[in-house]
């Protein structure tokens, strides 16, 4: 006997899943074939095989938006899916990398998906460039929330920022403490939930995502930390790059299919030589105009 049921995918394990239904039930999963690409955050049909004790999701619901993250071969793959907002984590240790931020941001950009920072670690000093950084950042529309998991610190006003009906990911480098975050604003969850679902051979998957409900009525899903992100090719606007400084100065280009690298007359290239737009930031767009270029080229092959 087979049954057909609607859900929501609350943690993922490579190709296992939690799905969550709408009466609460927790179902282990797994997606049916391999063309299927489920993440933390979709909404999903599954089909439970009473008979042979499967679960199987067998199809993907409309997403309102994603992030996308590119592959070694230059294709795109979901992180998340269906946000309202995205998280970015750093804090002092290990040291902050603005570039990666950039990519997460310009990410969040090229999706819809509103951003801001969070600073973990507010308990240690700061270096002086990175809250120059911070100024560049908040003058592109992108405001930081300054908090510390390990006293307590700035933890309300980032449960009050969280408000009903938000679903909001936690993303950022390996050790910037996103998950001590979710054990300050849950103390009762055990963020390691690795254990609930096992590969065929017995051995423990790794947790990728995990959504968790917070007592405000928002959802957080904490994700694991990385040692590099880039933006999916083809969710990139070509002329911007998710750069919302970009996307203001390039009226001003000579050019309407200006690059803003040596084209003459670019008035982005301007703004960073003269001081006006921040020049890390420029360089950073720099990067990721060539990594683009880089992955475009792997994508056609």
């Amino acid at each position: 006997m087979t049954q057909l049921v609607l859900g929501s995918v609350i943690a993922t394990f490579g190709r296992h899943m939690l799905v969550r239904t709408a009466e609460g039930q927790l179902l282990r999963a797994r997606p049916f074939g391999r063309a299927l690409e489920v993440v933390c955050g979709d909404e999903v049909r599954c089909r439970i095989d009473a008979h042979h004790e499967e679960v199987h999701v067998i199809d993907l619901l409309e997403r309102r938006n994603a992030l996308w993250r590119a592959n070694s071969r230059g294709g795109a793959e979901p992180v998340v899916a269906n946000l309202t907002e995205l998280l970015v984590v750093s804090a002092p240790v290990p040291q902050p990398d603005p570039f990666m931020i950039d990519r997460y941001l310009a990410a969040a950009t090229a999706a819809g998906i509103p951003a801001r920072l969070i600073l973990n670690k507010s308990e240690l000093a700061s270096d002086a460039g990175f809250a120059r950084e911070l100024e560049a950042y908040a003058a592109a529309g992108f405001a930081a929330l300054h908090c510390s998991a390990a006293t307590g610190a700035g933890m309300e006003r980032l449960l009050a920022a969280l408000v009903p009906g938000a679903r909001a990911a936690l993303v950022g480098q390996s050790g910037v403490g996103k998950s001590s975050l979710v054990r300050r604003l849950l103390p009762e969850v055990e963020v390691a939930v690795g254990e609930l679902v096992r590969e065929e051979e017995g051995r423990h998957t790794t947790t990728a995502a995990r959504l968790f409900e917070l007592p405000t009525g928002a959802a957080l899903i904490d994700s694991p930390g990385v040692r590099d992100f880039a933006p999916a090719v083809g969710a990139l606007d070509e002329r911007t790059l998710g750069f919302p400084e970009v996307a203001r100065l390039a009226s001003g280009c000579r050019f309407k299919d200006c690059r803003h690298l040596r084209e003459p007359g670019c008035a982005v290239r301007a703004a960073a030589e003269d001081g006006s737009w921040h020049a890390r930031r420029y360089e950073s767009y720099r990067r990721l105009r060539r990594l683009r270029d880089q992955l475009s080229t792997l994508r056609s092959r």
